[in-house]
């Protein structure tokens, strides 16, 4: 053997020379310490033990010849992707269009009610509010605005309590309820609730309406009672809401210039803060932004973005507010160079036709001390003043208000002065009504549709209802003439669509075992994708990523590296392509290599695209047979079988008649004609009654197999079970339930392990992949706290396979639980035999002469002489091993990548022990809890006995949600790459030498047959921890700061909204604006001035 380097150069080195000095055992050598047939021999016998056991117990052979009896009834089609791409888009834009109608109706029904209503400084009127109805006081009577209003729980609306006669009212805690803008909006929007009503029965898939006022009330249909959160605060405010914000505007380019000199120290700073906070939520996808910052000198508060406008994403939205919070306050203010710079950008992508191409604002926020701008505004907006521009003056002082106002009111825009965190949010909103104002004279009627979201309604109430929407909006004008120029906007009407309805018009079955839909918007964002994954774990929470609702197309479908599949459904291309692809499985721990055919077009009328994927071979074939419904329909009913439950087989959830049915017994009225009005998938109703005759037999096998079982034979398997393509699931049990090792095995809970919307089992595809004939084993062991004490269990499972006309089809897939004791004794008695014949053997796996694993084909131990190295990585427990096989090619190293994930970030403080070795960490503590509960009380206090508390309670709101923010954000979104090991099935045996430095470590591989098994057997007399351990684990890709700043800068492509109003000749521009008459308490008024003295370190 070669000369390898001493142990005390690096051990990268080491390794190199260790695994170039490996080499393949000659036969002689190889044979007397670890045999070569012995262990071929092992292998065998322990292959051909477990493949007539698991055919036995799963049936597959006779399953298998099921389906070939009936090879002459059957036909295979070949999918048509762009055919079927296009029906689905077809059908997915009928849904959608009742959609739009119904906001229609309730638009018309909102603008015809105002015109005939004449404003009353005076009305009197109670109304239906969403949070007093059904609410008392100590003596027993309905508290005012509270009456009685029924609620009952509905399955249409994930089971919340609801009205589905009345609409109710809701109110952000800071809009006083009794304003005559809130009782008049109130009242005349009462003649909405029969027009929710008769949309509802028209399209009973319908699901939320509502009608957003500008004034700040919200009214919902059905009528719901909403909860204050955990500090009795109703943060929601319609006017905030994405579909409220894009339906009122046009997208715009947003230039925020903020004063940072030294007069605007203190409350000023905090309060310009708010408001920049509050400006960032008004902006969406459509919209690009940016912030300068001024003092003696301009700079922008990200220098990455120097010169340019980033898209208002939630991604960018997030981090300016980050760096807003970190601005410091000092020198002069020198506006002018500020708004040069402004204007600058502004004109630069205007020219560049890059950005919104519509709107174009400057938010200028100042205490009011400003000079030398008018040359600024001669030169750049002179002429027909394009950029609008709004000004805020932060502060009580009101010496500048003047000059504020010209430059709002000389440049098409609006003055506004906030004094308090409480004026923030009214203010800001006067913003988007002045550039709504081009549409409103016009009467342009546009429907938008948003970006995916959660609804924050449901995500609160109700922990299951975690599900993603997307909500058609369009704005309510006044239509009377003597305010026409002024643009009145009276509110926005919308309605949800949760997206999972609209995927079921993409049937699972058929695109195949491994095929799917998605779809993604006109920006590149996912808006439906079955790898799309909004939600991480905090704790025992699921919550929602911050950018959940702004994952990129690139994110999802990595391997579109030129994105040209991104670039063509941005486009609203209708075409095709192909890729290579890896998928991963079993949460990473998987992969499969696949060639998948990418189907793409647009949905009409809406800014989505929809792509419909199939894998090459099997997967876009298509199975198809015939029975007679008489002979299906007695199968049909076994009690063994059930049907993938989120399927849609029959449509139930229409009608309240059928909601309590299953699929099964809703197939039956059906089939039997005894319920007419049922609509059913009639060509899935076909496929799982052949696939119910031609599985039927299965039952009586497993049952005359259970009925024969002795007690070795229960100790063999817990249950067998199959799937065919048409979600049909048959299972028998070989124990009693309670002896079941998971029992959470195809139940909803193992959501793997079953047919869902999103993806065949996890059995079921594994076993797609596999050799014909061969067996996929997997060790799961159970998840969560009980699950070290758990016996593990291996499911076993392979794919019976129909040919017709040379033509593949995937039928089904068969498989058995098998107990891991049972594979144990099995392997261990395999390993008893010798190939000398006569005699004991010279070597066991059983004593300390060899080491013995049996791993599957990703290298994960199923067996071992050490039972805590069961279900973990070979890597991680020998990694000399496993780095050898690698360098043999034995197995491959595939780099996957996750660009959802969400990792911890770099912590600041190096010693938990910190607290113990510092005194002043103890009294920094106690200090911050004093500070707190002062502020708390403040804020209490400043609310009490207003008539208006809610600025009180709004700004206890800001303050909590701020302390809980920067308490609880343990995770953040990051980019990972993780490695995944495959065997290479074409090296079926493989040994070798391992140098470790002091000794040589031997080692044999064999390929079980008929499986995805490996067998292992080294010498475990030799220490090879000189090779460090090889880990399956993430790691998080770290970018340098010129890469991260070119991603950040980066512009990838989009489509623009198709319309834009950015200006009318009848606009009323002399409409801009005055000061703010909201006044505050004296401790409202300190709250910010001590939230900015004191620093963050005792705040927080």
């Amino acid at each position: 053997m070669p000369h390898c380097l001493q142990p005390s150069l690096r051990k990268p080195a080491v390794i190199l020379c260790l695994l170039l000095s490996s080499t393949s055992l000659s036969p002689t050598w190889g044979q007397a310490m670890i045999p070569l047939e012995t262990v071929k021999l092992w292998a065998d016998t322990f292959g051909g033990n477990l493949y007539d056991t698991v055919t036995k117990y799963s049936g597959s052979l006779l399953l298998q010849k099921k389906y070939k009896d009936v090879e002459p009834n059957l036909r295979i089609q070949e999918v048509d992707g762009l055919e079927l791409v296009k029906k689905f888009s077809e059908d997915m834009e009928t849904m959608l269009r009742r959609k739009v109608e119904a906001v229609k109706n309730v638009v018309e029904a909102a603008e015809e009610a105002d015109l005939d209503h004449e404003f009353n400084e005076s009305l009197v009127f109670d109304y239906y509010n969403s949070v007093l109805i059904n609410e008392r006081d100590a003596r027993g009577e309905y508290v005012e605005l509270g009456a009685e209003f029924v609620l009952e729980p509905n399955a249409h609306f994930s089971n919340l309590r609801v009205n589905t006669s009345l609409s109710s009212v809701q109110l952000p805690t800071n809009v006083y309820n009794k304003d005559p803008d809130i009782l008049n909006g109130v009242y005349m929007s009462e003649a909405l609730n029969p027009v929710f009503v008769e949309n509802f029965q028209r399209d009973p898939t319908l699901t939320w309406q509502y009608f957003g006022s500008s004034t700040g009330f919200f009214r919902i249909y059905p009528g719901i009672k909403w909860t204050p959160d955990e500090n009795g605060v109703i943060t929601f405010d319609c006017r905030n809401r994405g579909w409220y914000i894009q339906a009122a505007t046009s997208p715009k380019d947003v230039v925020i210039v903020v004063d940072t000199s030294g007069s605007m120290k203190g409350l000023r700073m905090a309060i310009a803060k708010h408001t920049i906070s509050t400006i960032l939520d008004t902006l969406g996808e459509n919209d690009f932004v940016n912030i300068i910052a001024y003092n003696d000198y301009i700079h922008y508060i990200e220098p990455c973005f120097k010169g340019i406008l980033v898209q208002a994403d939630r991604d960018n939205r997030e981090h300016f507010k980050q760096l807003v919070s970190e601005l410091v306050v000092k020198g002069v203010g020198v506006v002018d160079q500020a708004l040069r710079e402004a204007f600058q950008i502004l004109k630069r992508f205007q020219e560049a036709r890059q950005g919104s191409l519509c709107n174009q604002a400057i938010m200028l926020l100042t205490d009011g001390a400003v000079e030398d701008y008018e040359p600024v505004f001669e030169k750049y907006n002179q002429l027909d003043r394009k950029v609008r521009v709004f000004t805020y003056l932060i502060g009580r002082e009101v010496t500048f208000a003047d000059r504020m106002k010209w430059i709002a009111c000389n440049n098409k825009g609006y003055y506004t002065q906030i004094s308090t965190l409480a004026d923030a949010q009214e203010n800001v909103m006067e913003y988007l009504h002045v550039l709504s104002r081009p549409m409103v004279i016009n009467h342009d009627h546009d429907i938008i549709w948003t970006e995916a979201y959660m609804d924050s309604k449901l995500f609160a109430s109700q922990a299951q209802s975690l599900v993603l929407l997307t909500t058609v909006a369009m704005p309510v004008f006044s239509r009377k003439n003597e305010t026409r120029s002024h643009g009145i906007l009276l509110g926005v009407v919308g309605s949800d669509v949760a997206l999972r309805e609209l995927m079921k018009l993409a049937p699972r079955y058929k695109l195949g075992v491994h095929g799917y839909a998605f779809l993604n918007t006109n920006n590149g964002y996912i808006l439906s994708h079955p790898d799309l994954r909004p939600l991480y774990r905090e704790g025992k929470k699921l919550k929602p990523k911050p950018n959940y609702n702004s994952v990129d197309l690139s994110e999802v479908e990595w391997e579109d590296r030129a994105e040209i599949l991104r670039t063509a459904m941005i486009n609203g291309e209708t075409g095709s392509l192909s890729m290579d692809v890896k998928i991963p499985l079993d949460k990473g721990k998987r992969v499969l290599f696949l060639t998948n055919d990418y189907f793409f077009t647009d949905i009409s009328d809406t800014p989505f695209s929809l792509g419909v994927v199939l894998s090459q071979g099997h997967g876009e074939h298509i199975l198809l047979g015939n029975t007679s419904v008489e002979e299906g329909l007695h199968d049909l009913l076994h009690p063994d079988l059930t049907l993938a439950s989120d399927w849609i087989y029959c449509i139930t959830d229409i009608d309240p008649d059928h909601r309590k049915l299953s699929q099964r017994e809703a197939m039956v009225r059906f089939l039997t004609g005894e319920d007419p009005d049922l609509e059913c998938d009639e060509e899935l109703v076909r496929e799982v009654l052949f696939d119910g005759v031609v599985t039927a037999p299965m039952e009586a096998y497993w049952t005359a197999l259970a009925l024969n079982a002795s007690e070795e034979s229960e100790r063999v398997a817990d249950m067998a079970f199959l799937g065919t393509r048409a979600g049909l699931l048959r299972s028998s049990l070989f124990v009693g339930s309670e002896k079941v090792s998971n029992k959470k095995f195809l139940t909803p809970e193992d959501k793997a392990s079953v047919f869902t919307m999103d993806h065949f089992p996890l059995w079921y595809r594994q076993a797609a992949e596999q050799p014909a004939g061969s067996f996929v084993f997997n060790l799961r062991t159970p998840e969560g706290p009980e699950g070290p004490g758990e016996p593990g269990v291996v499911t076993v499972s392979t794919a019976v396979a129909v040919t017709v006309d040379e033509k593949t089809a995937i039928a089904a897939a068969v498989g058995i639980q098998m107990r891991l004791d049972f594979l144990q004794r099995t392997f261990w008695a395999a390993t008893q035999q010798c190939s000398a014949g006569d005699g004991p053997c010279p070597k066991s796996c059983q004593d300390g002469d060899l080491d013995c694993f049996i791993v599957d084909n990703n290298g994960f131990i199923l067996i071992s002489e050490r039972p805590q190295e069961m279900g973990r990585f070979l890597g991680e427990v020998d990694g000399a091993l496993l780095t050898q096989l690698l360098s043999m090619g034995v197995f491959s190293q595939v780099t996957m990548y996750d660009y959802q994930a969400m990792c911890k970030p770099p912590s600041h403080h190096h010693s938990a022990a910190r607290p113990l070795v510092s005194p002043i960490s103890a009294l920094l503590t106690a200090t911050r809890w004093l500070v707190n509960e002062l502020l708390l009380f403040l804020l209490e206090w400043s609310a009490w006995g207003s008539r208006r508390a809610g600025h009180g309670a709004q700004a206890k709101a800001v303050f909590h949600h701020s302390h809980k923010h920067r308490k609880q954000d343990m995770l953040q979104p990051c980019d990972t790459e993780y490695p995944v090991f495959v065997h290479q099935r074409a090296i079926q045996e493989a040994n070798g030498i391992i140098d470790c430095g002091a000794c040589q470590k031997i080692f044999v591989m064999q390929q079980i047959p008929n499986s995805n098994l490996l067998l292992l057997v080294t010498d475990p007399t030799c220490d090879c921890s000189i090779f460090p351990p090889v880990l399956q684990e993430a790691t998080e890709v770290k970018y340098n700061a010129s890469i991260k700043c070119d991603r950040m800068r980066s512009q990838k492509l989009r489509r623009r909204p198709d319309s834009c109003h950015a200006f009318h000749p009848e606009e009323n521009a002399q409409d801009c604006g005055g000061t703010s008459e909201t006044c505050a308490s004296l401790p409202l008024l300190l709250l910010p001035l001590c939230a900015w003295l004191l620093p963050p370190q005792l705040l927080w």
